[in-house]
């Protein structure tokens, strides 16, 4: 992982198939976290083991849903024959969907500025006020 640069692996079986998945979360828990020797320690004793995956045909906000309500940050993807595909995380969701929150962000900026103009009319009038009235205060000294 470290050579590489990858903050998790899924662990196949000689079928390709879904059996595990390490993160670096396992490696300090486990490896670090117990003062454990790393070179006596085996993927298979620190990985989390049998984890959730989606198929190719779900839906990306169930995927989204998956995870956050178990609180993990990768799921496998997998096809008809559970081999992997692809590994979906958190991140590649905030890519996918950010265009649209960035979108509805601005939605909501507008329609609550519309629905408090009364608001903001009131407030700039008491504003212009106090401004008005601290020149008037002010030359008369």
């Amino acid at each position: 992982m470290n050579a590489r640069n990858y903050g998790s692996v899924i662990v196949v079986d000689d079928d390709e198939k879904v059996i595990g998945v390490a993160t670096e979360r396992d490696v300090m828990r486990k490896i670090v976290g117990e003062r454990r020797n790393a070179a006596d320690v085996t993927l298979a004793e620190i990985m989390t083991r049998d984890p959730r995956v989606a198929r190719e045909t779900d839906d990306v906000v169930d995927w989204l849903r998956i995870m956050s309500n178990e609180r993990f940050r990768r799921l496998p993807v997998v096809d008809a024959e559970n081999r992997v595909k692809m590994v979906f995380t958190q991140g590649d969701f905030v890519s996918y969907t950010w265009p649209d929150l960035i979108y509805q962000a601005g939605q909501m900026a507008r329609a609550s500025f519309g629905r408090s103009y009364a608001v903001w009319m009131i407030g700039g009038g008491i504003m212009l006020y106090s401004v008005i009235m601290v020149i008037v205060v002010a030359s008369m000294s």
